[in-house]
């Protein structure tokens, strides 16, 4: 099991939503929401590198973010 540790001032919950939405047909992720951070905690089916996946889920999470304050910015 890796945890990955989101702060909620940093990143969008819905981009932490929509990760999960995404990638838990990949694997099993346990999410504890909190106030200040959101933990994702990904365990890896086996064959599956987790250290590999729980990275690339937390690019997501970083990419989804962009994403969606981009769109502020660009609607503003």
């Amino acid at each position: 099991m890796t945890e990955l540790r989101f702060r909620t001032d940093l990143y969008a919950v819905e981009a932490i939503e929509q990760t999960v939405a995404v990638y838990e047909a990949y694997a099993t992720i346990e999410r504890e929401h909190g106030e200040e951070v959101d933990i994702l905690r990904v365990t890896a089916p086996v064959g599956v590198d987790e250290e590999i996946l729980a990275a690339e889920i937390a690019n997501y999470v970083l990419g989804a973010t962009v994403d969606r304050d981009a769109g502020k910015v660009a609607s503003s």
